[in-house]
């Protein structure tokens, strides 16, 4: 490896290009009514580069040196606007559509100054926006977004290398991510089924343009969550020729083609394929997993009225346990007596239909998901045994939501309904060890029902424009029971206000309640009789405030203040282990929620975040500071501290642009300890209950008793990009861990064995002899990506 590094490191130097002159290709539309506006003034932020939209909207600049840019653009009666990044190259001519959206006031002249940092009306506080530059060169990720997204305020992260989606202290399962307008269920590969989390990032960062985060104050349009709301928005198409790139990466390769279909339609497609079977064979590590991935988007303009979008994605994941590990060693052998053998393939598709009119718009979005999640267990992974685990489900949703937008003598209107139909299967069997008795656990489950819900929102700038108000409500009900069949019993309202005191000064508040359905692992749990268990089943729900100082400087510089307080009701409890829902989500297992429940159970997550956000010409920064406590209700109703109460978060993310397509970044990552549950060692040790678990148990009586030490780590990345006249060279290189923390985790608890290889027993040969062997992880990880464009 390092080798490989020394020898990508001397391509660096020893290249040596002309640049060459660049252009850029878009269009300026109203964002309203799709209509085109012609004269606006488009500038190169930065230079005094520009030009003048025709009278279809349409622009052109040439004369660009290669590298990224921003557009400002500016007209009178509208407000003005700075584009997403844009990379300029010599092979590919980038085309963008640029929206603008009526101002609420009439003005007498054009108004060029820009809000690098402006914030959609429904949503003034709590919410973050990240570009293609800074998801491209953010340390640590190699382009994953799912950890690139770890650099937002208030998202937690685990040193397990995983990418859960953990917001202001909420569980793994309360966040919804959204592609285009289309949801997209299943984020990660092998991803845990009723929570967010996986090892590797299902989205190809070849798509995105930017990422919104909102971590709160949710835009009623937006359901089913209770800590987070991602919206991912893909480039289009190039419309000029087709482009090719083919990317190595630390550990997967890729192909994305795009280009146009005619004169108004345009696509972009991409497959990947994972090499981690080869490379963890090689280094001797105890699974070997596989994925593959396909994402595309194919977006067509029939005219200035009516836009048709359709995007997918999918994946195809399997793994093997790699039991020809020679005189395997303690964390090895414990990895290999626990870990499933898990096979999944997923996919998403949608299609968003958009029919613009004078003052708005009618949209309409058909998708449909579906997850297939298969994993078992054979004792001592020996296959001419029994399983002593076998697990198999699916669930598919079929989607179609209506909304309407509206601008009107000032006010903007979001309206619209929902349905949807929910089939969900199961079959389960596993060996249990409950109450010093082993038993079979064999069911088959399968539901098929109705969601629906209807949403409104209405904002509006009073006050001489000083003061915005957003005003929101949606419900949602489904036919699972009768109580959650009432929307009554969902209401959800909302209200976000954010008052400027001057330019550069504001105050922010919000407050709203929040309903989200259990997982399906929950609803289709069953007993040894067949019978569904948790029909009693309500939509989770939590009450929020939010309140906020936010301060720019030089429209350059920002920094923020927001306290939070989430206020939790009806969240499940495993009757099992009394423990909430809300702790599990985040390990490598591959379901989440499949337990008998109690709907009553209450929790809260406080505390304040800091940010501080610098936007220069070639330096960026994101450092954000959390304290949160995150703390939920057991079986007696105690609050105890979730899985997920660090209380420190602190992330520090930065880059910086040099000369000759140069750029530098680090990412520094500080998180408190996690609490977590001992072993229950006793219980373990014994003979059936190890033969039915094939690891051991957790004592429940000492829920989230200890905590672990704090975690921290620093990643850098160096990135040098050549552009040739037919082709553009991307090269980086990316160091995880750069200084070797070593993190400490619940040691491996595995069997000693005698002399003759058999395991070792006491108590008249009714308990295995247990060893507990420290974990300790963490090690400097190199790695090299490679990009080639034509």
């Amino acid at each position: 490896m390092n080798q490989y590094i020394l020898f990508i490191t001397a391509i660096f130097f020893s290249l040596n290009i002309f640049a060459q002159s660049g252009q850029v290709k878009g269009k300026i539309i109203d964002a309203s009514n799709n209509e085109p506006i012609g004269f606006a003034n488009v500038i190169v932020e930065g230079t005094q580069i520009y030009s003048t939209s025709d009278l279809d909207g349409n622009f052109i600049i040439t004369g660009l040196n290669p590298g990224y840019i921003k557009l400002r653009v500016a007209f009178m009666g509208y407000k003005p606007v700075l584009s997403e990044d844009v990379l300029i190259s010599n092979s590919k001519v980038p085309y963008i559509e640029i929206k603008m959206t009526p101002s609420d006031y009439q003005v007498d002249k054009v108004v060029v100054s820009v809000d690098p940092f402006e914030k959609p009306e429904e949503a003034p506080i709590s919410m973050q926006k990240i570009g293609i530059k800074e998801i491209e060169s953010n340390p640590g990720s190699n382009r994953d977004i799912s950890k690139v997204i770890q650099s937002f305020p208030g998202i937690g992260s685990t040193p397990a290398f995983r990418n859960d989606v953990i917001v202001r202290g909420g569980g793994p399962s309360e966040s919804r991510f959204y592609l285009d307008g289309v949801e997209i269920p299943v984020l990660n590969h092998f991803a845990t089924q009723g929570a967010s989390g996986g090892p590797v990032g299902i989205i190809n960062a070849d798509f995105i343009e930017s990422v919104n985060y909102y971590s709160g104050s949710f835009p009623a349009d937006r359901g089913n969550a209770l800590s987070g709301i991602f919206e991912f928005k893909q480039k289009d198409g190039n419309k000029d020729k087709l482009s090719l790139q083919a990317t190595l990466g630390a550990s997967e390769t890729a192909l994305t083609l795009d280009g146009p279909l005619g004169e108004k339609t345009s696509y972009i497609l991409s497959v990947r394929r994972s090499y981690l079977q080869f490379l963890f064979s090689a280094i001797g590590l105890p699974f070997l997993p596989t994925f593959n991935d396909y994402q595309f988007k194919l977006k067509t303009n029939f005219n200035a009225r009516n836009t048709l979008t359709i995007i997918s994605l999918g994946a195809l994941d399997k793994m093997v346990l790699n039991t020809g590990i020679e005189n395997p060693d303690p964390s090895q052998e414990y990895i290999l007596a626990q870990l499933p053998v898990n096979n999944q393939w997923s996919y998403a598709f949608g299609a968003v239909y958009r029919n613009f009119f004078g003052s708005g718009s009618n949209t309409f979005v058909f998708s449909r998901n579906m997850l297939d999640n298969t994993f078992f267990k054979y004792p001592e992974n020996d296959e001419s045994k029994n399983r002593i685990f076998d697990y198999n489900s699916s669930e598919a949703e079929t989607k179609l939501r209506y909304e309407l937008d509206l601008r009107k003598n000032g006010f903007k209107i979001n309206a619209g309904i929902n349905g949807e139909y929910a089939k969900y299967f199961n079959s389960t069997y596993q060996l249990l060890f409950i109450n010093n008795q082993e038993f079979d656990l064999n069911y088959n489950s399968k539901l098929e029902f109705m969601k629906y819900g209807a949403f409104a929102q209405v904002s509006r700038n009073i006050l001489n424009q000083k003061l915005l108000v957003s005003l929101g409500v949606r419900t949602d009900a489904n036919t699972f029971s009768k109580e959650m069949g009432n929307p009554l019993n969902q209401i959800s309202p909302r209200l976000a206000l954010s008052y400027t005191i001057n330019e550069d000064l504001s105050i922010n508040a919000g407050a709203g309640r929040y309903f989200q359905l259990p997982a399906y692992t929950t609803l289709g749990y069953r007993d040894v009789d067949n019978n569904l268990v948790n029909t009693a089943a309500k939509y989770i729900g939590n009450n929020q405030a939010n309140l906020g100082v936010q301060a720019k400087f030089n429209k350059k510089i920002l920094i923020s203040v927001e306290g939070f307080y989430k206020d939790y009701f009806d969240y499940p409890i495993d009757t099992l282990t009394g423990s909430s829902i809300a702790n599990s989500g985040a390990g490598y297992s591959s379901i989440s929620g499949a337990s008998p429940i109690f709907s009553n159970g209450t929790g809260r997550a406080v505390g304040f975040e800091i940010l501080n956000r610098i936007k220069l010409k070639s330096f960026n920064l994101i450092a954000s500071y959390t304290f949160v406590r995150s703390e939920f209700t057991n079986l007696d109703g105690d609050l105890i501290p979730s899985s997920w109460d660090s209380k420190h978060l602190l992330t520090i993310t930065g880059s910086k642009e040099f000369k000759k397509n140069w750029r530098a970044g680090f990412k520094w990552r500080f998180v408190g300890g996690l609490p977590y549950t001992p072993y229950d060692l006793q219980l373990s040790a014994l003979i059936p209950a190890w033969d039915a678990n094939g690891q051991p148990y957790l004592d429940y009586s000492k829920l989230n008793s200890e905590r672990f030490k704090s975690f921290h780590q620093l990643d850098l990345r160096i990135d040098k990009n050549f552009f040739f006249e037919k082709w553009s060279l991307m090269l980086y290189v990316d160091i995880q861990n750069a200084y070797n923390f070593q993190t400490d985790s619940q040691p491996y608890v595995i069997r000693q064995k005698n002399s003759d290889g058999t395991f070792a027993t006491t108590e008249d040969g009714t308990s295995y002899i247990l060893e507990e062997i420290p974990s300790i992880s963490g090690t400097v990880l190199p790695s090299v990506g490679v990009m080639i464009k034509f």
